[in-house]
């Protein structure tokens, strides 16, 4: 689907169209691919910010507001970007950013954090409205791209083979369900199956968790910003690179993989003004998620391309109410074993992952070596200066190309990077 450009934000068919067309595409594919995405946001990742909440010492209410701003700024992301554009462009936040401010509540007070996450969707927000990220987009040749996808995301998939070492009988019977239900069971979406006998397994072997972080449900707590030269630079910056370097551009060399035509300005744009909004509720950044875009724009979400935005609408819903309920459901969501869903989401991105790789190592498309330098530096998981390895790997894979291999043109690798309509 091509969008029209209209000064800097693509345009989209619309909240009309996507609305009045979500009916037909709301099936069990794409419910349980949401429903899968949901889960894997709201589990894991969650506990990295309750962690850091707890080692900054914030309060219980300070902890339910920086969740209610993620995960409901999130949930929001993903129906205004699903409904307007009808493309599974999915909202969330930043995980490795959550890690970042883990380690930078130990030095700098909360207060100066919130006025870094600020500074930081305004940065973010700039650089969207300006053009520059849709202009590098669509400069970095596709193979370097995929392959930073294939590399960044090769440890969901490894991490369903280590999560069976962890919980062998839940685990396996979960991976078992969704290769025998891709074979003999056409109309059931495999990893609602993996799902639904890794939870049968868990209740029959007394697998779930009570989960030791525990939040009662209380009003959220704002926290007034202060701002400092300081913080600007330990937070905000990385924080700023590891939103576009790291979760947009995955979002959007997924939605390449997957055949999409992503509205790339409009992406960096929104999860500006989501870290905006979420620094003034106390929350480090709402912005387009990476993994959960991959999880609802796979063939997991149904055959019809077209249709799969309804998975990312239903992952929005179930995102923003537990961010609202967060008091209640966090502890409810920790009780699922942490190996049982990364399996299931590992399993999710074995179409990603195989159409990543494909597109990344295409003799045709060119830019092998420089796609081999990307996937390995994404493979790697290195970080410097508070900067995540996704960044890095397109640095990398694209200096090398162009030092050893011929340059591209825009025209050149968007050709060979979209399928044609």
């Amino acid at each position: 689907m091509e969008h029209k450009q209209s000064r800097w934000i693509e345009k989209g068919p619309g909240f009309g169209a996507g609305l009045g067309d979500l009916g037909k595409h709301l099936g069990i594919k794409t419910a349980s691919a949401g429903v899968v995405a949901a889960i894997f946001g709201c589990s894991g990742p969650a506990l990295i910010v309750i962690g850091a909440a707890k080692g900054g010492n914030l309060t219980e209410g300070q902890t339910v507001a920086w969740l209610l701003a993620i995960y409901g700024l999130g949930g929001l992301i993903s129906l205004i970007m699903a409904l307007y554009y009808k493309i599974p462009v999915t909202g969330a936040y930043s995980i490795p950013g959550a890690a970042l401010v883990a380690g930078a509540l130990a030095i700098f007070p909360f207060e100066q954090a919130v006025g870094a996450f600020l500074m930081a969707g305004l940065m973010v927000f700039l650089l969207g409205i300006t053009g520059v990220i849709g202009r590098v987009m669509r400069w970095l040749p596709m193979p370097i791209v995929m392959a930073m996808i294939a590399g960044a995301l090769i440890r969901f998939g490894i991490g369903a083979v280590t999560s069976i070492e962890k919980l062998p009988i839940v685990v396996g019977s979960a991976t078992l369900a969704f290769f025998l239900s891709m074979r003999f069971l056409k109309t059931v979406p495999p990893v609602l199956s993996a799902l639904v006998v890794g939870l049968i397994a868990v209740a029959l072997t007394g697998s779930f968790g009570g989960g030791e972080q525990v939040i009662s449900f209380v009003a959220p707590e704002f926290t007034a910003p202060v701002f400092t030269l300081d913080a600007f630079l330990a937070i905000a910056v990385p924080l700023a690179v590891l939103v576009i370097g790291a979760e947009n551009a995955q979002a959007i060399g997924v939605l390449y993989a997957e055949g999409y035509r992503p509205p790339i300005n409009a992406m960096t744009v929104i999860s500006g003004l989501g870290g905006i909004a979420a620094g003034f509720i106390g929350g480090h950044n709402a912005n387009i998620a990476g993994p959960m875009t991959a999880i609802c724009s796979s063939d997991q979400a149904g055959e019809d391309r077209e249709g799969r935005y309804a998975a990312t609408v239903l992952n929005g819903i179930l995102f923003a109410a537990f961010g609202i309920f967060a008091g209640v459901a966090v502890p409810l969501i920790m009780a699922l074993p942490g190996p049982l869903i990364g399996a299931v989401a590992g399993l999710a991105m074995i179409t990603v992952l195989l159409s990543a790789f494909q597109a990344a190592f295409d003799r045709k498309a060119g830019y092998q070596i420089g796609a081999f330098v990307a996937l390995i530096v994404a493979m790697s998981n290195i970080s410097f200066f508070s900067i995540s390895a996704p960044f890095w790997s397109l640095l990398a894979g694209a200096l090398v190309s162009l030092l050893i291999e011929a340059r591209p043109t825009a025209a050149e690798h968007r050709a060979e990077a979209t399928p044609a309509e």
